[in-house]
């Protein structure tokens, strides 16, 4: 069905008709997830739902359609984002397809035209898999390039005690409150005052080993 026409007949359906094809859209969806969430779109801004005694989104697609809440807040957001805020036409929405375009959402949200239009042209290109490895890749680079002096240094502790101990992460934790369960708060709020003090003056010192691995 042509774009614009479904458009003005679904301006113009009655909240029970927008119920039914909420129903009948439902088990093609990959078929009719544009359709589809437009029209879940119109509901959940409108709180059409309200008509059919729900509070809420959520129990309205969950309950009245079996729908699971986070497919069909996922539709919403990639016919809001897409198809109304970036105007691009839906045999390209449709021809990405339902998954990639919810991979790359979280990149292209807040970018600028020409990164949008990039990822648009990969999403277009790569498969489901090589497109969600190359964003985790930029995930996991953009999580590195964040990370603190400080947080370096606890993860490089973190990872020495639990190989001393041959633990994991939530063992270490057990241990650790076994060592500090009897101690005094005070006397290892000092330690870590005096530590604290320290550490921050060795990391001005340009031949500090921290200093080197941040800046490199």
């Amino acid at each position: 069905m042509n774009r614009e026409l479904f458009t003005q007949q679904n301006e113009m359906m009655t909240p029970e008709e927008r119920f039914k094809a909420v129903e009948v859209m439902k088990g093609k969806l990959e078929e009719d997830f544009i359709s589809l969430g437009e029209i879940l779109s119109e509901i959940k801004s409108k709180r059409i739902f309200k008509i059919k005694g729900y509070k809420n989104f959520r129990d309205f697609v969950e309950i009245e359609h079996n729908l699971p809440a986070i497919v069909a807040n996922k539709l919403v957001k990639v016919y809001d984002f897409y198809v109304k805020a970036l105007n691009i036409d839906s045999e390209t929405v449709k021809e990405i397809g339902l998954d990639r375009l919810n991979t790359i959402h979280p990149l292209i949200k807040d970018a600028d035209y020409v990164v949008q239009e990039e990822w648009l042209k990969q999403a277009e290109e790569l498969s489901q898999q090589e497109l969600s490895e190359k964003v985790k890749e930029i995930r996991v680079k953009e999580k590195e390039n964040s990370k603190t002096l400080k947080d370096v240094f606890v993860e490089q502790f973190m990872d020495n005690m639990k190989g001393y101990f041959n633990c994991s992460g939530k063992e270490l934790n057990y241990k650790l409150a076994l060592y500090f369960q009897d101690m005094s708060l005070d006397v290892v709020n000092d330690v870590i005052r005096i530590n604290q003090r320290r550490f921050e003056e060795q990391l001005e010192e340009p031949s500090h080993e921290l200093s080197r691995i941040k800046a490199n």
